[in-house]
């Protein structure tokens, strides 16, 4: 009996240990990639040590976008506590609690640097594995989840915005048609089209056993057909589509009834030259915006903006030399009567350079937005961007998701790669990746080796 007696104990207490909460201890660089970040693990436990809290304390002074981040975070954990314990715990809607911890495991291994607030954090997850919880340690750092698993404890990424890069979407498919139907096709200018694509989709059309001729599709969701589009486009403003990929950018970049327009390709592939020379004639020719704003984010390769000498004007025009070397390439090719000089753009504020942290909080109403580099921005920080989108202003965001400069980003958890995969089926957007690299054999086989 006794034995039969510890058997069913025994299997009770399996019982009412699978049936526990999970508790999820957070890294700080979750809640810097999104500040709310702890309201994702639905019904369980999520701790919170109490040097994460430290440690925002320390970024919200950044003016840039990890100080922003970390208000937020600190704003967002503030809100769900109300009046609740964050010692004894608080209840959150989503049916779990958050609380902060302040103690760590005493099991301190040999040489492990208890000063680091990293290994703070990780000792604050163990103790709570010693406690008899089924814990999961959730950063953003590698290094830190190679620490932690090494130290027992299960370690995951934060996933919450992740896309798979092998299956990201490009914006192009494919269709061959007999010689009649081929040519039907661009006389009448639409194709009625019944297989399951994506909105604003392009289709390179082939005629059979012609490899070398194409048309260019792209397909309208709300008469679900192929709109014929003429893949020998003039240039604009003296750039020239190099390959059938631009003239798509093209297309899209000019096509006032799509607001938000997304290019993904690595260096040398032409994103911001045809974002430039789209953005200048719609609103220098055109009239249809009231200026160009462009932006990057402030992640450079070495030095914050801050270590740059000089004004803000001097910092920023450093910080956006890229994208002026691709405005005096459409100004020497354009040679318009109203393209005279960078200055003058500026002084006629026809283009607007400014850094992404000032953006927010305007409002943006008839303005053609370039955010270049948009890889380093956060999902929540792509958010903040096009939500400020105001009545009749496209934006545009380019990027290289392999060429991040953030710590906290990587290239299937980066705003770029999450808005491609939310608006993907949407016909307010557009999508294309550019994989022709055009300036050089040297530049295309350094993006290909390096």
């Amino acid at each position: 009996m006794k034995t039969s007696s510890h058997g069913h104990n025994h299997h009770k207490k399996e019982e009412q240990n699978s049936s526990r909460h999970k508790v999820f201890v957070l890294d700080t660089n979750v809640l810097i990639h999104r500040p709310d970040a702890f309201l994702s693990f639905r019904g369980c436990d999520v701790v919170l040590p109490l040097w994460v809290l430290e440690e925002l304390d320390n970024l919200k002074r950044d003016h840039h976008g990890r100080g922003r981040s970390a208000r937020h975070a600190i704003r967002k954990i503030n809100d769900a506590v109300g009046k609740g314990s964050l010692y004894r715990g608080v209840k959150l809607e989503n049916g779990g609690t958050l609380r902060v911890s302040m103690h760590y495991s005493k099991n301190i291994p040999s040489g492990f640097l208890i000063e680091k607030m990293d290994n703070k954090i990780i000792l604050c997850a163990l103790e709570e594995v010693e406690k008899g919880h089924s814990v999961f340690f959730v950063s953003k750092d590698i290094n830190a989840r190679l620490k932690a698993t090494a130290m027992g404890i299960k370690a995951v990424d934060y996933e919450r915005n992740k896309v798979n890069m092998k299956s990201l979407y490009d914006g192009i498919s494919e269709l061959t048609l007999d010689e009649e139907e081929f040519e039907k096709f661009r006389i009448d200018g639409y194709r009625e089209y019944a297989e399951p694509i994506l909105a604003n989709e392009y289709v390179v059309v082939q005629q059979k056993g012609q490899g070398k001729t194409v048309h260019l599709g792209r397909y309208n969701k709300k008469e679900a057909r192929l709109d014929y589009v003429n893949s020998h486009q003039e240039s604009v403003l003296g750039i020239k589509p190099l390959n059938i990929q631009q003239r798509m950018a093209f297309d899209l970049l000019l096509d006032d009834d799509i607001p938000l327009v997304t290019m993904v390709g690595r260096a040398g592939t032409g994103k911001t030259l045809l974002a430039l020379a789209a953005a200048l004639k719609k609103t220098l020719n055109d009239k249809k915006y009231s200026r160009v704003l462009v932006t990057r984010p402030i992640i450079p390769m070495g030095n914050d903006i801050g270590f740059l000498p000089g004004a803000k004007s001097a910092k920023m025009n450093h910080w956006m030399q890229p994208v002026f070397d691709n405005l005096e390439l459409i100004i020497e090719t354009g040679k318009q009567q109203n393209l005279k000089s960078i200055d003058q753009l500026l002084n006629n504020k026809v283009i607007e350079i400014e850094a992404l942290t000032y953006i927010r909080g305007r409002s943006l109403p008839r303005q053609y937005i370039i955010i270049d580099e948009a890889q380093n921005l956060t999902p929540h920080e792509v958010k903040t961007v096009v939500s400020r989108a105001g009545e009749g202003t496209k934006v545009i965001l380019c990027g290289d998701p392999y060429q991040i400069d953030s710590p906290y980003l990587d290239a299937e958890s980066n705003g770029l790669s999450y808005l491609v995969e939310s608006f993907k089926a949407e016909s307010l957007a557009g999508h294309i990746t550019l994989s022709h690299t055009e300036r050089s054999p040297l530049a295309d086989l350094a993006a290909e080796l390096l």
